[in-house]
């Protein structure tokens, strides 16, 4: 994949009086928060608010889901108690009302922020009765409901990703990492769940794509290389679903519609599944919104190169991303979310930094959020 880097400038040098000419210098990079613990997913509110999540992955971390004050602190959301479980005392609290491995939070445009919890601390076991989606209403920051996920959904060696909302707001689409790949399906209103797609080779880790870091195969101390299936989602505004597998490099589309439907239904929908060209390895996906509404911009995680991609859908299937903002800082860009002045906000989970892939690392991984102010 060729990238291209917009911070080069371009000038003519001539006789006196001649002019300079440049090119656009790429968006800036500025700091909103530094973190003691490793980050995954951030969302911003309609208003402005900022919510973060840190998942178990390599520690007992003691906050799962927080809101991050003006000041770059962070509050437990909503509260000490839903963020009282830890991995040493889980036999002793009810993970069905707890945060037990939160990997995603999402505001939905409405008036709540959700919070998916696939509730497999380190990646390995699933909690029984953990996964679950929890909606918070923003006016008065409680549990507004509960979405529990069975082991028909959250099957065993599930790992719960990433979120949508249908523009309707009456069903939401989840990416599972996990062992066996899939889409979920959520109606809203009733809380009853579909797996789809479950094994299909579009929510599965592509043969042969190694993740690479600092030019190096990033792969844990036992030689294994990165291996998640469905992560990376994001819908359109003419109504498209668009999905990848991290450990891979092929960009996947359904029309939302089919899978609420036919899909929820639990009818085979593989055939309206489209390959849509090729964007390499990526985690975090954000359709931009401007004036509240989704355009055409695709923005990727392009985590081998410390980078952000956009990708202009309406190229079709065979464009494919240029660098936005490349920076070292930016050490495994995660998750993405806009702000309400069109700001894009990405987190640094550092993951090819922790010590699932480097044996000295520390269990504590600092890592950070940060803002992009991305032009007219």
């Amino acid at each position: 994949m060729k990238f291209t880097s917009a911070c080069a400038a371009l000038a003519l040098a001539g006789m006196a009086g001649s002019a300079a000419w440049a090119a656009p210098a790429q968006p800036t990079l500025e700091p909103v928060a530094q973190f003691a613990h490793q980050v995954t997913g951030v969302t911003v509110s309609e208003r402005g608010r900022i919510f973060v999540n840190f998942p178990r992955w390599t520690e007992d971390a003691p906050v799962s889901v927080a809101e991050v004050m003006k000041d770059g602190s962070i509050k437990p959301y909503p509260d000490a108690r839903w963020n009282a479980w830890r991995n040493a005392n889980g036999d002793e609290t009810s993970p069905a009302d707890h945060w037990v491995c939160v990997q995603s939070v999402v505001a939905d445009g409405r008036g709540s922020v959700w919070v998916l919890d696939p509730a497999a601390p380190a990646h390995e076991a699933v909690i029984p009765g953990g996964p679950k989606m929890v909606r918070i209403d923003l006016a008065t920051d409680r549990v507004a409901q509960t979405i529990a996920f069975d082991q028909s959904v959250a099957i065993p060696g599930s790992y719960l990703n990433d979120v949508r909302f249908s523009s309707d707001g009456k069903f939401a689409f989840i990416t599972d990492s996990g062992q066996r790949g899939a889409l979920i399906v959520v109606e809203l209103a009733s809380g009853k769940a579909k797996r789809v797609l479950d094994g299909h080779p579009s929510t599965q880790p592509e043969k042969g794509v190694v993740v690479h870091s600092d030019g190096k195969p990033v792969r844990s101390p036992d030689g294994r290389k990165v291996q998640f299936a469905a992560d990376s989602i994001a819908l359109s505004g003419d109504g498209y679903l668009y999905w990848k597998a991290l450990t891979g490099k092929t960009l996947y589309r359904i029309q939302a519609s089919v899978l609420a439907s036919r899909g929820f239904q639990g009818q085979d929908v593989a055939g309206d599944v489209q390959s849509y060209g090729q964007t390499g390895p990526t985690d975090g996906f954000w359709i931009g919104h401007k004036n509240g509404k989704p355009g055409n911009q695709l923005y990727v995680s392009l985590m081998e190169h410390n980078a952000i991609g956009v990708r202009d859908l309406a190229q079709g299937a065979s464009g494919s991303p240029r660098t936005l903002v490349q920076d070292a800082r930016l050490r495994w860009p995660d998750t993405f979310s806009q702000g309400p002045d069109g700001s894009l906000y990405v987190t640094t989970s550092r993951i090819q930094d922790s010590a699932f892939y480097k044996k000295d690392a520390p269990p504590a991984l600092p890592t950070q959020l940060w803002r992009v102010k991305l032009g007219d």
